[in-house]
Parts: C-alpha cells; structure tokens; sequence
C-alpha cells in the first residue's frame, strides 16, 4: 500500500483520536491551519490525528519526517478535492450513507456500545456520525477524480515483466503459502408452516399501513434489515440492476405513496412503499422480515449435507459434480471453486480463509482432503452449513513470475497509475494556490508544493 492511501485508510479511524487526546490526555494542544489547497484547508488537528494512529498502528516514530509524509498525503487528498470541485463531481449519498453505517458498526463492535464510544469521543453519536460522513464523503469524491485521472492507464506483459526484473534478487518478497479450496453449502429448507407464518404476519402489517398507521413507523419496529431500519425502512435513491430482481420488478411497478403486495426474494419477505421516482431513480422504503429455519430444519440440512460428503468420499460422485448438483451457493457453477473477492483469484492466505470459514485449520489439512461440516452463515445472516476441500498448497517462497504474476502485475499497474497521478499532480499544484506552513518547510516532499 502506497503511503497516501495508507492516510486515507488511516483518516477513517483518526475520527476516534478524539480531539487530539495526544499520548498526554493533559496535553491541549491549539489547532491552527496548516495548508490551504484552493478552498480546502488542512489543520495541525489532522496531521496529529493522523500521526496518533500511525503510531498505534505501525509504530512510527521519526515525528517530523512522518508529519511531512501525512501532510503530503492530506495535500495530494486536497488537490483531488480542488479538481472535483471545479468539476463539479458528486458522490452519490446512497454510497456515503452505506459506508459510515458499516464504519460505525465496526467501532460500535470494537467499544460496546454507543455510550461507551460516546466516552470515548467525548462527543455524542450523531456528532461522531457527522465526522464520519464528513471524511467519507471527502474520501470517495478524492477516489472518484483519482480514477478519472488513472483510468486508461494500463501496462503489458513486456512491462510487468521489466518491472520485476528491475527489483534487486535480495529485495524481492517473500511470499506466504496460499490454499485454493473448493466448497460445498447447504442450506436448510425452511419449512412451509414458518413461510407462511411470516407471510401472514408481513401482511398484517400492510393492512395496518394501508388503515393509517406510518409505514416508517413499523420499519423501525420490526423490519429485520439492520441497515435500514433506523431509517424507517428507506433505502435511498437507487436505479435498475443494484436491488434483486423481484425486489426491483415490485418497487418500479409502484406510484408514489403505494404500498406493494408481500413479495418474497432471498433475503426474505417485503412490503414497499415508494416515496419518490426521479427520472430512472426511485428511493423507496421496506419493511423485511424472514422465515427462519426451526431445529429439525437443521437437522434435516446436516444429514443431507453429511449424505452428500459420504457419496464424495466413497467415490460414487465428484466433490465438483456434488458441488454442482447439490450445493446453494453462486460457486456451485464453477463445481464449487472458491474466489478470493479481494483478488478475484482462487488463492487465500491462512488467515484469509480463517474468517471466510470460522472454525476452519487450512495449514492442518492436505491436498484433496475435505474438512468436517463447519456451521456458518450466507451472505443474507442465514444459517448454512458447508464442508471445504483444499484443492492445492501454494508453498511459501520469494516471489517469481510464474506462481505470482498477479500480484506482480498489480504492483507494476499500481505503479505505473502512482505515476500518471504524480504527473498530474505536478501540473495542477502549478496553477493551484496553495500556501504551507513554515513550520513545514523542510518537508522532503516527492512533489513540488512549496513552488520552490
């Protein structure tokens, strides 16, 4: 990870430094401004935030070099924000709003509960809330010029291969043993009785709205998606091709203030209302509540499941054609190939796989060996059940073309991207006005802000 988006990812904990509770909490220190891009201005309070969590993270201690390093990259996020602005670029709210709520609950995960964040703050929740927003907001409109800016940037063979070839024998990395692995995922059957259970309840709700009562109101109360539910069932503005098919099919079906039918999708069953259609965008509320699986339903998905291993191991069926006949998940059509998201490889490293299967010893099993049925959950929170092979063993060993020409390429496309930024930069910084602090001048900057 390049150094600017090191801060970048730095800024969204740096909200929790906390009025600069420095390393001394007796410490004040004076805020003051210390650069100003354009209109944008950069504040010891940013910097500091930024070095307090650096340390906590990395453990830095050259302070002034390092300072130098955060200004320049809170520099570099400014002079994006100044393109954008002249530009006129805007961030959808829907993707801003989506990614402080994950935020949030990661800190509130990490502290508890609202009131011990808000101690540790020593501000309230919706005042955290709005930094979070703030900085957001600030990091995807930075993001969105910065692929304006990059994306036609691309690099061929011949240039990743020169790229590696021109990092010393000594310096090249060491990478860790990777595992591909293939799946198996059952889901319980839930039975007809609890389906209809919820049908009927969903229902009754509708009738309730469609007598007077606020269907905002009962979102709150008893819509079972967390991420929306806070907000009386509203989703946001949203086009065609983000929701699921049936989901979509009812929402643009429907006049401002109607309320649909129950429908069911895989996250379970929904009523909506529309509450406002701008050309090709509606923004809609929901009220989603879902049929869950009893005991025996369980029970009934682990005997399959063990049924279906036992006709893999005995050898009368595939693990991929079992993968393809009788597994739940997307990775079925691949006869149930795994893909890291993050690389869109089939390779994990142990830890990797340690969260994507909770329970799962990777580093313990052998090529070809099928684990024991791990209890788990999909990606709708619902209970499943899988089984994992490890399909290959990727040894430990310095990097080579061969076994990691992707993450070489990666590195090299990266590069290559930092440069054409770096080029772009120089001439914006240019016709910018830009003032710096003197604390600052001795700053060994890689671009030239000071117009020396």
């Amino acid at each position: 990870m390049n150094k600017r988006k090191l801060i970048f990812a730095v800024l969204l904990m740096a909200v929790f430094v906390f009025n600069i509770k420095a390393q001394d909490s007796k410490t004040v220190i004076i805020d003051q401004v210390v650069a100003v891009v354009g209109k944008n201005i950069i504040k010891l309070s940013d910097i500091e935030n930024n070095y307090a969590q650096l340390r906590v993270q990395m453990g830095y201690d050259n302070a002034f070099n390092n300072r130098c390093t955060i200004l320049e990259s809170l520099l570099m996020q400014k002079l994006l924000l100044h393109k954008g602005a002249i530009d006129s670029v805007e961030v959808p709210e829907q993707y801003v709003d989506a990614e402080v709520e994950r935020q949030l609950k990661m800190r509130l995960k990490y502290f508890g509960s609202k009131e011990n964040m808000e101690r540790e703050a020593g501000q309230k929740y919706d005042e955290i809330k709005e930094s979070y927003k703030k900085v957001m907001s600030e990091y995807f409109l930075a993001q969105q010029v910065e692929n304006g800016v990059v994306e036609n940037v691309k690099i061929t063979p011949r240039e990743v291969t020169e790229y590696f070839n021109s990092i010393p024998v000594d310096s090249l990395p060491i990478i860790e043993a990777e595992y591909e692995v293939s799946e198996i995922v059952i889901s319980p059957k839930v039975n007809t009785a609890e389906r209809e259970r919820v049908r009927l309840e969903l229902n009754k709700l509708r009738e309730r709205i469609l007598k007077g009562d606020k269907f905002s109101t009962l979102a709150t109360l008893y819509s079972e998606d967390p991420g929306t539910a806070k907000k009386g069932g509203e989703l946001g503005f949203f086009t065609r091709g983000e929701m699921v098919g049936e989901f979509e099919a009812a929402a643009f079906a429907l006049k401002p203030g109607e309320v649909s039918p129950v429908i069911e999708t895989k996250y379970g069953f929904h009523i909506i209302q529309l509450i406002e259609r701008r050309g090709n965008m509606l923004n809609a509320r929901h009220i989603l509540l879902s049929a869950k699986a009893t005991p025996n339903d369980l029970v009934a998905a682990h005997a399959r499941l063990d049924s279906v291993v036992n006709e893999v191991k005995n050898g009368k069926l595939s693990f991929e054609d079992a993968a393809r006949n009788f597994s739940d998940s997307h990775t079925k059509i691949e006869g149930g190939v795994v893909t890291n998201p993050q690389t869109g490889n089939n390779r994990f490293s142990a830890e990797m796989l340690k969260q994507v299967f909770v329970g799962l010893n990777i580093e313990r099993m052998s090529e070809g060996e099928i684990s024991g049925i791990i209890s788990s959950k999909n990606e709708m929170n619902q209970d499943v059940y899988k089984v994992v092979r490890l399909t290959r063993v990727i040894e430990s060993h310095k990097a080579n073309l061969v076994d990691d020409y992707d993450k070489i390429y990666t590195i090299a496309l990266q590069n290559a991207k930092n440069e054409k930024l770096s080029d772009w930069a120089a001439k914006m910084i240019k016709n910018t006005y830009i003032k710096i602090s003197d604390d600052y001048k001795d700053c060994n900057f890689n671009l030239n802000w000071l117009k020396k």
